[in-house]
C-alpha cells in the first residue's frame, strides 16, 4: 500500500466523530517523540470551539488593517482609478479564498496546524522546508506591520509632545524617537503573543467593529475636505482601460492574491481551533472577501481624495491622519491604526511562524520561544526599506511572496485531496519510520515540485528595488502571474512524480 491513495486508518489510533472530526482514540497515548510536543499535537475535539462568528470576526481584524489600507491605495498610486482598484482587489480575494478553505479543512478535522499538515506530503523532517520559507516571510511581515505601528506611535506622541519629539535628531535616517516608538510596539506584540491563543482570539473579537468604525470616521473626514463624495469618485484613471492597464493589472493581481497566499498555507494554524467544518467555511467566506473589498473601497476612495485635496495620492493612512489639525481626529486615527495592526500582525505573522520555528525543534522550541524568533528576525529584514515605496511593496514583495507560497499551496491541495482525498494517519504525522517518513523523513518528490515551481514563478521577475535585474530574463513572460504559475507547476509535478512513485512500488 503506498501514499498514493487513501489508506486504512488504524481503529486503535485515531476515532471519527459523527460530524466528520478525527482526534486520538480515548485510552490510546498521545504522541511523543522528538517530532511532537504540546504545541504541535492535535487539539482534542472538546477545545475545538471556534463558531462561525469567531472565524469571521478573525478575517474582519486581519482584513482591516493598515496594510490592507495600503494595498489598495497603492494601486491608486500607482495609476488605477477607484473602480480598477476595487476590482483587482475584489477578485483576488474571491481567487485566494478556494485554497484558503481547501487547506483550511484540515484543521478542524485533524485539529492539526500547518507544519504537522505538511508533514504529509513532504515528509516529517521535510515539512519544515516549506514551514521556515512560510515563517521567514511571516518575519518579513511582521516587520513591516511592527514599523507601521511604530508609526502611529510617533505620530500621536507626536501630537501630544510637540515639536521637540516630531523633530527630534535622526539616527538612520529617521528620527531617533520614531526607532522608540518602533521598539515600543514591538514589546507591545510580544507581550500579548505571550498570553496564547485564547488570548488572541478575544482581542480579535473586539478589535474588528472597532477598525470599521475606524475607516469610515476616516471615510466621513476625507470627503469633509474634498467637499463631498463627488470628487473621490471622479479621480480619473491614469491608465484607462486598455493596453496600459492591463499590463498593470496582472502583476497587481497577483500582487493581491500574494498578499494572503501566507494564510491559505497556515490557515490549520487557527481552523484546528474550529467546532467544524461549516464554522471554518461560512466564517472565511463571509469574513475575507466581503470585508477586504469593502476595506479596500474605503481605501480607494480616500486615497483619491487625497489626491483631489493634497494634489497627489497619499496612501500611507498613518501619513494622512497625521494631516489634520484636529487633535481629538488624529488621536482616534492613529489609535484606530494601532489596533488595526495590532490585529493583524499578531494573527497572521506571529501564530503561524511560531508554530513554524517550533515544528524545526518540537523538544527545544516552544510556540512562545517560535515567536521571540519572528519578532527578532522582523526587525532584522530591514522593514522600513521594504515599505517605503509602493511599487517594491506590490510588485516586488507581495509578487516574490505569492510566487513562492502559491507553489507550496498547490502541493498541499494536490496531496491532500488528490491523492488522499482527505484522510491522514494522526499518530504517523508525529512518528518516526511511519508512512509519512519517505526517504530519511524527507520527500524528495515535494521538494522538486517545490523548487521548479518555485523557479518558474519568480525566476524571471524584477527584483529591485532588492536588487537590481531579473535571476533567469529568459523566464520574464511568467513572473507577471507568478502565484498561478507556481501552484500549477507544482501540483501537477507532484502529482506526476507521486503516482509515479505508486506503480514503481506496486510493481516491486
Amino acid at each position: 500500500m503506498t501514499d498514493t491513495a487513501p489508506t486504512a486508518i488504524p481503529p486503535t489510533s485515531q476515532v471519527t466523530l459523527a460530524d466528520g472530526r478525527v482526534e486520538i482514540a480515548p485510552g490510546s497515548p498521545q504522541p511523543s517523540g522528538p517530532y511532537a510536543n504540546e504545541d504541535l499535537l492535535p487539539v482534542p475535539t472538546e477545545k475545538r470551539t471556534w463558531t462561525t462568528y469567531n472565524f469571521s470576526a478573525l478575517w474582519v481584524g486581519m482584513a482591516h488593517n493598515t496594510a490592507s489600507w495600503t494595498l489598495a491605495s497603492g494601486l491608486i498610486a500607482v495609476g488605477m482609478d477607484w473602480k480598477q482598484a476595487v476590482l483587482t482587489i475584489a477578485l483576488a480575494n474571491l481567487i485566494v479564498l478556494v485554497p484558503m478553505l481547501l487547506t483550511g479543512h484540515a484543521g478542524p478535522k485533524y485539529g492539526i496546524p500547518f507544519p504537522v499538515f505538511a508533514r504529509a506530503s513532504f515528509g516529517i523532517r521535510g515539512a519544515n522546508l516549506p514551514a521556515v520559507v512560510r515563517a521567514l516571510v511571516a518575519c518579513g511581515w511582521f516587520g513591516i506591520q511592527t514599523w507601521i505601528g511604530g508609526e502611529a506611535i510617533y505620530f500621536l506622541a507626536g501630537k501630544l509632545f510637540g515639536d521637540g519629539w516630531a523633530n527630534a535628531s535622526q539616527i538612520g535616517g529617521h528620527a531617533w524617537t520614531m526607532w522608540l516608538s518602533f521598539a515600543i510596539f514591538w514589546v507591545l506584540q510580544v507581550a500579548i503573543i505571550y498570553r496564547g491563543m485564547e488570548t488572541i482570539r478575544r482581542f480579535e473579537n473586539w478589535a474588528a467593529p472597532f477598525v470599521l468604525v475606524g475607516a469610515g470616521v476616516m471615510l466621513w473626514w476625507m470627503s469633509s475636505k474634498a467637499g463631498g463624495l463627488g470628487p473621490l469618485f471622479d479621480q480619473p484613471s491614469a491608465l484607462g482601460w486598455g493596453g496600459d492597464f492591463w499590463k498593470l493589472f496582472w502583476p497587481s493581481l497577483m500582487g493581491m492574491i500574494g498578499f494572503w497566499s501566507t494564510l491559505s498555507l497556515n490557515i490549520p494554524d487557527f481552523t484546528r481551533y474550529g467546532r467544524s467544518q461549516k464554522a471554518q467555511t461560512w466564517g472565511q467566506a463571509l469574513g475575507l472577501p466581503t470585508t477586504m473589498t469593502l476595506f479596500a473601497f474605503l481605501s480607494v476612495l480616500v486615497t483619491s481624495g487625497s489626491q483631489a485635496v493634497y494634489g497627489k495620492p497619499v496612501w500611507d493612512p498613518v501619513q494622512l491622519a497625521a494631516k489634520t489639525d484636529n487633535v481629538v481626529g488624529v488621536l482616534y486615527a492613529l489609535v484606530t491604526v494601532l489596533v488595526a495592526t495590532l490585529s493583524v500582525n499578531i494573527a497572521a505573522n506571529l501564530v503561524s511562524p511560531a508554530f513554524d520555528f517550533s515544528n524545526v525543534a518540537p523538544r527545544k522550541i516552544s510556540f512562545r520561544a517560535g515567536a521571540l524568533v519572528t519578532c527578532v528576525l522582523g526587525v532584522l529584514i530591514f522593514p522600513w526599506k521594504l515599505y517605503a515605496d509602493p511599487q517594491g511593496y506590490i510588485f516586488t514583495w507581495l509578487g516574490l511572496v505569492g510566487g513562492l507560497l502559491g507553489t507550496v499551496a498547490g502541493i498541499l491541495i494536490a496531496d491532500y485531496w488528490i491523492l488522499r482525498r482527505t484522510r491522514l494517519d494522526l499518530v504517523d504525522l508525529y512518528r518516526t519510520g511511519g508512512r509519512y517518513w519517505y526517504d530519511g523523513g524527507w520527500n524528495w518528490r515535494a521538494v522538486v515540485a517545490f523548487v521548479t515551481g518555485g523557479v518558474l514563478a519568480v525566476g524571471g521577475a524584477d527584483f529591485h528595488p532588492l536588487v537590481d535585474g531579473r535571476p533567469i530574463p529568459a523566464l520574464q513572460p511568467l513572473a507577471d502571474y507568478g502565484w498561478a504559475v507556481g501552484l500549477g507547476t507544482s501540483s501537477v509535478l507532484y502529482l506526476v512524480l507521486m503516482l509515479l512513485r505508486g506503480r514503481q512500488e506496486t510493481a516491486a
